[in-house]
């Protein structure tokens, strides 16, 4: 009993519409856990990166060299140190084009760091998606093998005269067999989706504090011809 019970044959003997079931939701889980590791790294990437940008700017180096080394490591910078350069970028074009209007250069460079805020939130938040809707779906895709599963055993019982429970557990069984794997791709996406939320409300509360702080630099060196120092 306990052999014919095992997980291994419950799936091999399942109807074939319920292993499909199994075979998506299986996919699924894998899917998700490579989703899961992928953010996780990315995230601490960004952390990282962000981190060490801050330091960096609050070190007393110059506007103008941060700017310059933004430039160069564009490819490895973290999105901290992206936004400091459009916003830096759109100040510069607009000292060059000789606008020295306080509110105009203010407004051009808050708008160039929203901007580049959006694009680097939109990226941050990639897959977070995918992680939810596995996390909502999955269990009704598990309980809809189920149902099949049970309505295919008992329609093979119809035939039989008499019925014990040796002859219904096996069915039955290997129909709860997909709502258990539904819950397994199900329950790391919700958990994880509910971490990576958490951490990238952080990640913009940050960014968003950095644009407010560097638009109050560049407030008060507008005297200058150009920002060399905070």
């Amino acid at each position: 009993m306990n052999q014919d019970l095992s997980i291994l044959q419950l799936v091999l003997n399942a109807s074939l519409v319920v292993q499909l079931v199994m075979l998506l939701l299986l996919a699924v889980s894998v899917t998700s856990w490579a989703a899961i590791f992928r953010k996780l790294f990315a995230l601490k990437r960004v952390k990282s990166l962000n981190d060490e940008f801050e330091r960096e700017f609050w070190s007393g180096t110059s506007l103008n060299d941060l700017f310059a080394a933004a430039a160069q490591n564009a490819k490895s910078s973290g999105p901290m140190e992206r936004i400091f350069a459009s916003g830096m970028r759109e100040y510069q074009k607009l000292r060059e084009r000789r606008v020295n209007d306080t509110s105009t250069l203010m407004d051009g460079a808050r708008r160039a760091m929203r901007a580049s805020f959006q694009r680097e939130l939109d990226a941050v938040e990639t897959n977070l998606s995918f992680l939810a809707s596995v996390g909502s779906v999955s269990p009704y895709v598990g309980l809809f093998g189920t149902v099949w599963g049970i309505m295919h055993a008992f329609t093979g019982l119809a035939s039989l005269q008499q019925v014990t429970l040796a002859t219904v557990a096996p069915g039955i069984a290997e129909a709860l067999v997909a709502t258990a794997i539904g819950l397994f791709a199900a329950i790391p996406a919700v958990v994880a989706y509910n971490r990576f939320a958490r951490d990238i409300d952080r990640v913009a509360i940050k960014l968003e504090t950095f644009i407010e702080e560097f638009s109050n630099i560049l407030q008060r060196n507008l005297g200058a011809h150009s920002p060399s120092g905070h």
